[in-house]
């Protein structure tokens, strides 16, 4: 478009689009002169008809897009009209119209740039833009030749570590990053933020000393980097709140210290009006002295009578107890280090007070015992309130005498004892080697702690442990009824004597002498069995010198009463093992038992064989040998003990008994088999006897002589087989630990047995009672008569007195 016709200085008005947004003058040709708008050979001359005069119209500036209005005036095309300009105002419009041509000027220069570039990004060609800095694209080499990429911001707090500095934190913004102190921290000039890590200097806002923080008028404000907390004073106890550090105190709370109210001992209610006092009015500066104070009470009170009975037991688990709560405040009152005191009475105390958050092994002693722990186990999963544990060891001699006769709890340890002794524990006697002491931490969780604490208590005796006899750690288990026991599991103690526990309470080093017999049993064996060695002794010595009853019958009864007597000698001597160890000692002594009462089964079941002959064989042979009779008699059984022991040596002891071990699968059927074996083969006699006897019996004309004598001699027999199958039957079950009641049983057939035989094949014969006679008048010097026998008869029935001979009695 070019210029419209200047009006004149009669204010002609322009046409053309200017003459739609308003009225425009140009200036005359003088006054372009004067402005130097134009140069002098340039002629500018418009007509009234619209006619562009002095030349062609300017060409366009630029090309693109519609210019914006001010460089409207400039398009090429020819005058609308014609116009002489003349005047200021003509020349006026020539430099408005102007002006806007030499922006253009620019936009020609500019005019190869990409009119399409994304936001937050630059031209770079008309091909190309290039995003701002602290923005990227997608493109590797960082330009944009598509209208569809975009320019995203860098966050440079994720690309570069550590941009602000210490104790700040990098705060993206759109195409860069500012920083800002942490929570707790500010800025030496008090700004909010800065550019840089040179320009950081933020520190630690202590909310204590400027009153920022939020802590209960009860609690102490402690500042910590960063932030703080609220603590309470030594000693005070924390009730925490809902919201952090908004932890409420409490003062210290010592316990009751009434011990056994009902006992209505006037020791006691003084003592406990003495400590209650000392703790009302404690003083954390002398807490010193009131520890001092506390464990003086506690040893005057246990050397004085105390008229409590037989709570005994109940006095000691309370004093303990309130021992470890009070010391274990007052500790907290402490400075940071180790604290002992010793009293007058040999009474220790040893304080170790550390940071909760020390991680050190720490070792706590005093002359009379040695701890070692993790120290992390003192706090456990609660925090302290001043920030301090405390782990302390008490030890106290005179509490022994309150814990005299107490009991070992055997739950735990009864199944491997009694794997190991071979019977069950009847009881246990308990000797204290060493101080009862009291080991306490912070923590009051220690029923079962992370890691085990070590320690080691100087012996006040040491003796060399015998047979049954255990050295052990044991802590004081405390009853629901207020009384209490000691106890060993959680605990294990090592050959040098260092304990291990993974619990903490009161420990003490013990003796334990466990009794694994009964003593009325045993005292009834031993004199059971002296008894019996008597009476088959006065056997032994009647089959060898009253030569009357001398036969093959009493050969049988004199080597049965020899291996009787030689077993009980045995056992009596040698059957219990003292050393608890199975030694060569205790296996021979094992073998000879077994031996020896085999051979009294074998010489047993020869007299059955002897009666077989007697009654059913009667007229077919006088029976076995003599040397025969030793052959079955002591060959059978040395041929038994023989094979079992190159079977199994190992089944012949144990640790309780020298005998067959019968946890030893199938060994104790090397006795019992052959024992059953001959039981069942005399039954099976003696049911023959009685029948033939029978038969016999019911004859017309019996041979009564034999007969009786047949009779007498099998009732003896059934009987002897009776009172030894029934003692050894019993006797199978004697070591086997849950047989208490069978060993009774077993005790007192046994020490039958002697006696039986002794009345049974001596003082029930006539001639063993004739000879006793004639031995006691020579005795005594008296004169021997013979018994006179008499016959009388009544009626159809007729009493006459056998001769010895032809009764056998």
């Amino acid at each position: 478009m070019c210029f419209g016709p200047c009006p004149s200085s009669r204010g002609d008005r322009v046409s053309g689009p200017r003459a739609q947004s308003g009225v425009a003058f140009v200036p005359g040709a003088g006054a372009r002169r004067a402005l130097g708008l134009f140069p002098r050979h340039f002629p500018v001359t418009f007509q009234r008809g619209g006619q562009f005069r002095g030349g062609p119209c300017p060409r366009p500036l630029h090309k693109g897009p519609a210019q914006p209005p001010a460089t409207a005036l400039c398009q090429p095309r020819r005058c609308p009209f014609r116009a002489t300009m003349r005047g200021v105002s003509c020349h006026l419009l020539l430099v408005l119209c102007f002006v806007p041509n030499l922006s253009g000027v620019g936009t020609q220069k500019a005019s190869g740039c990409a009119r399409w570039c994304p936001p937050n990004s630059e031209c770079e060609s008309n091909r190309s833009c290039k995003c701002k800095p602290g923005f990227n694209s997608s493109s590797p080499d960082g330009l944009i030749t598509n209208p569809a990429q975009s320019c995203e911001d860098i966050n440079e707090c994720i690309q570069t570590d550590n941009l602000c500095g210490p104790y700040a934190m990098c705060m993206n913004s759109e195409g860069s990053y500012y920083c800002v102190c942490n929570l707790g921290y500010k800025l030496l000039s008090g700004a909010e933020s800065f550019t840089n890590k040179s320009e950081n200097t933020c520190q630690d806002v202590d909310e204590c000393s400027s009153g920022q923080h939020q802590c209960h008028s009860s609690a102490i404000c402690k500042n910590i980097p960063g932030s703080y907390k609220c603590r309470c004073p030594p000693g005070w106890i924390a009730i925490p709140r809902d919201k952090p550090n908004n932890t409420v105190c409490q003062e210290p709370h010592f316990p009751t210290w009434t011990l056994l109210p009902t006992a209505h001992s006037q020791a006691l209610l003084s003592f406990s009006v003495e400590v209650q006092n000392l703790l009302r009015d404690f003083n954390p500066a002398t807490v010193n002295y009131t520890i001092q104070k506390l464990i003086e009470a506690v040893d005057k009170l246990l050397e004085m009578p105390m008229d409590i009975g037989t709570q005994t037991q109940q006095v000691a688990t309370q004093l303990l107890s309130n021992l470890e709560q009070s010391l274990r405040t007052l500790a907290q009152f402490l400075p940071k280090g180790p604290f002992t005191y010793k009293s007058p009475s040999n009474t220790e105390l040893a304080l170790m007070v550390k940071e909760q958050d020390n991680k050190d092994v720490t070792t706590v002693h005093h002359s009379q015992a040695w701890m070692q722990l993790d120290w992390a186990v003192t706090a456990g999963a609660k925090s302290s309130e001043n920030g301090y544990s405390v782990a302390g060891i008490l030890s106290s001699p005179n509490i022994q005498k309150l814990l005299a006769n107490t009991s070992l709890n055997l739950e735990q340890k009864r199944d491997t004892l009694e794997d190991l002794y071979g019977s069950p524990v009847q009881s246990v006697t308990l000797t204290f080697l060493s101080n009862i002491n009291a080991i306490f931490l912070t923590n009051t969780d220690t029923e079962k702690l992370a890691s085990d604490v070590t320690f080691k208590f100087n012996l006040t005796s040491v003796k060399s442990l015998k047979a049954r006899e255990e050295l052990m750690c044991a802590y004081w288990k405390s009853h629901d009824n207020g009384s209490g026991s000691w106890a060993t599991d959680g605990c294990s103690m090592n050959d040098t004597g260092f304990c291990h526990c993974n619990h903490l309470t009161s420990f003490a080093v013990l003796m334990a002498q466990y009794h694994v017999q009964d003593p009325r049993l045993e005292l009834i064996t031993k004199v059971g069995l002296l008894l019996s060695l008597v009476c088959l002794l006065l056997c032994i010595l009647t089959f060898l010198l009253v030569k009357p009853i001398q036969s093959s019958r009493t050969m049988v009864h004199l080597h049965l009463c020899i291996c009787l007597f030689l077993g009980s000698v045995i056992f009596l001597v040698g059957v219990e093992n003292e050393g608890g160890e199975v030694g060569l000692r205790c296996r021979l002594v094992a073998m000879l038992l077994h031996f020896c009462f085999l051979a009294a089964f074998c010489w047993m079941a020869l007299e059955g064989v002897e009666l077989y002959f007697l009654v059913v064989r009667v007229f077919q042979g006088q029976g076995l040998s003599t040397w025969h009779r030793c052959l079955v008699g002591y060959g059978v059984p040395l041929l038994i003990v023989a094979i079992s022991a190159a079977a199994r040596m190992d089944g012949y002891g144990h640790a309780t008994y020298c005998w067959l071990d019968f946890r030893k699968q199938g060994f104790l059927w090397s006795f019992s088999g052959p024992v059953a074996f001959i039981i069942f083969c005399n039954a099976a006699i003696f049911v023959i006897t009685v029948w033939k006897l029978t038969k016999k019996f019911s004859e017309i004309n019996p041979n009564m002589k034999k007969l009786r004598k047949a009779r007498v001699l099998t009732i003896t027999a059934i009987a002897q087989l009776l009172v030894l199958g029934c003692t050894w039957g019993f006797g199978l079950f004697l070591f086997n630990p849950h047989s208490t009641w069978l060993s009774y049983i077993f005790t007192l057939l046994n020490c039958l047995q002697g006696l039986f035989l002794y009345v049974t094949l001596c003082l029930l014969n006539k001639k063993v009672r004739e000879e006793y006679w004639k031995w006691a008048c020579m005795v005594t010097g008296n004169k021997y008569t013979e018994f006179t026998s008499s016959t009388t008869g009544t009626g159809t029935s007729q009493t006459r007195t056998l001769r010895p001979s032809e009764s056998g009695m």
